[in-house]
């Protein structure tokens, strides 16, 4: 999304006269033709005719009908926010509105930094936002109803005072904003008085990597601009929330295509453009889109209620790596480890315990811990589950109704821990937490870390507290020497340490070196 201060009105620059050089090749060596289309490509060697060459142009597949047919659905969408007021979403990124400030060094700081903040920040002078100014913003949208309700990102309309929107044929309507989600970065708003708005239907089927895509939008002002791509990728997590799951194209978007449709060849959208990598500040070939299938779960509610309330299951989990598989005897690394179970949730009245893994949601595999924020996450409040879990190597099925998510809980902890093997000691010094002020009178307490040590890979810090080792509760060095014995008597490489650091409790899959 692009900005512009109000009392300094400016139209979109646009580049003219500027010539544009061709090389050829050197005369006798052949060239290979190559026509790319939303067919395929088609190679053909030696030199055509001029004739040929114009027949193959002539009839070379394209995206003409395909634009004529979207196009039109496609809007402009204009805000003016107070500069006092400016969003928290043009500082943050889908995180709980108004909890989480993007401070210095925060992960949604980093993301900015990372990846193209669409939205400018051209309001500004030195930086800071001056009194009584209004910011001017642009982004794009689209209708998805004849009657007038479209999709644009939540922070292209983040605390607007107004909402204006340009269609394809020039007109302006003024709209309202139906609901937002921050977490998603979507928005749902609505033009009143017109029940026959040109509309695109969102995709039932996911994009695959390599498919053809035409992405429709208003960069830099620029409205109805039209880019292709293919797919690149799918399923990415760039960092910006905890339901991160995008999809990754190469058609160009860049400042101001913030909310626009993404669409396959047969005029379906199959994601909203959200977020560039932009080391340049423009389209480096690196775009981020909200899948579909997400739009339809949040606009459904967003029309509905004019929020989105999501499942709530209330564990701290972590992934499962390579070393926590193999202290737990799993064939495999996937799943979500059970930090802890918080008090009072679904999940500790259905009796999941620490160290249980989850392994499947209603039967289907959970990948990692992300998998499983996103799909209790997709999943309404009072919805029936049943949760596949793997507790001390033996696998069981746990039935639970999911709550309402929390507004402070709307992040999963998924932070984990690597190992490395072959190290020839823990690292640590320990004293048992009866003996140590403060430290809770259960486990033992670190009271020194050696630096060059495993432990000290692995993040532990002094105060940091070992609750238990292999499975058991650890009183004394002597119960953490008897369960390391035991574990490199049964062939492993690594045993699970359940840890207390701070006010959080974590799983730590400790390498097993010599004693």
């Amino acid at each position: 999304m692009t900005q512009s201060n109000s009392s300094h009105p400016k139209g979109p620059g646009v580049l003219t006269g500027r010539r544009i050089a061709l090389l050829a090749s050197a005369a006798g060596i052949s060239a290979a033709l190559l026509l790319a289309g939303p067919g395929g490509y088609r190679p053909s060697f030696g030199t055509p005719s001029a004739n040929a060459a114009e027949s193959t142009m002539r009839h070379q597949p394209g995206f003409a009908d395909l634009v004529t047919k979207v196009k039109p659905a496609v809007i402009s969408v204009r805000v003016k926010i107070s500069a006092s007021d400016e969003p928290a979403s043009m500082n943050q990124y889908g995180d709980d509105e108004e909890q989480n400030p993007a401070q210095p060094g925060s992960p949604r700081d980093r993301f900015f930094q990372q990846f193209g903040d669409q939205f400018g920040h051209q309001g500004k002078r030195n930086g800071e936002p001056q009194r009584h100014e209004t910011i001017t913003g642009e982004g794009s949208g689209f209708f998805i109803t004849s009657d007038g309700y479209a999709v644009t990102n939540n922070h292209v309309v983040d605390h607007a005072k107004s909402v204006q929107i340009t269609t394809d044929d020039g007109s302006i309507y003024t709209a309202k904003i139906v609901g937002k989600d921050q977490k998603t970065d979507l928005a749902l708003i609505k033009v009143d008085g017109k029940t026959d708005f040109p509309y695109v239907q969102l995709a039932d089927h996911a994009a695959r990597v390599g498919d053809w895509v035409v992405a429709v939008g208003n960069p830099f002002g620029l409205g109805g601009t039209v880019t292709a791509g293919i797919v690149s990728a799918r399923g990415r997590d760039i960092g910006a929330g905890p339901y991160d799951d995008y999809v990754q194209i190469d058609a160009p978007i860049n400042k101001g295509n913030s909310g626009g449709p993404t669409f396959d060849v047969d005029g379906n959208v199959i994601g909203v453009n959200t977020a560039i990598f932009s080391p340049s500040g423009g389209s480096v070939g690196i775009g981020f889109d909200i899948p579909s299938e997400t739009v339809k779960m949040v606009v459904a509610q967003l029309k509905d209620k004019g929020r989105v309330t999501r499942g709530w299951l209330g564990v701290q989990i972590q992934p499962v790596t390579a070393d926590i598989a193999d202290s737990l005897g799993l064939k495999k690394a996937e799943g979500a480890m059970v930090d802890e179970p918080q008090n009072g949730s679904p999940a500790a009245k259905a009796g999941i315990e620490s160290g249980d893994i989850i392994a499947a949601v209603n039967a289907t595999p959970v990948k990692d811990a992300r998998e499983l924020a996103r799909t209790i996450g997709t999943l309404a409040p009072d919805t029936s589950v049943k949760l596949d879990i793997i507790r001390q190597g033996q696998a069981k099925t746990v039935s639970l109704t999911l709550a309402e998510m929390p507004n402070q809980q709307a992040k999963a902890d998924i932070d984990g821990a690597t190992a490395t093997n072959g190290v020839p000691h823990l690292g640590l010094t320990l004293a048992p937490a009866a003996d140590v002020s403060g430290s809770g009178g259960k486990g033992l307490v670190v009271t020194a870390v050696d630096p060059d040590g495993p432990a000290a890979e692995q993040g532990f810090q002094q105060g940091n507290v070992i609750l238990d080792v292999g499975g058991k509760a650890v009183a004394n060095v002597g119960d953490v020497r008897q369960a390391l014995s035991e574990a490199k008597a049964q062939g492993k490489h690594a045993i699970l340490m359940r840890v207390r650091m701070g006010d959080a409790t974590r799983f730590v899959a400790m390498p097993l070196g010599k004693a």
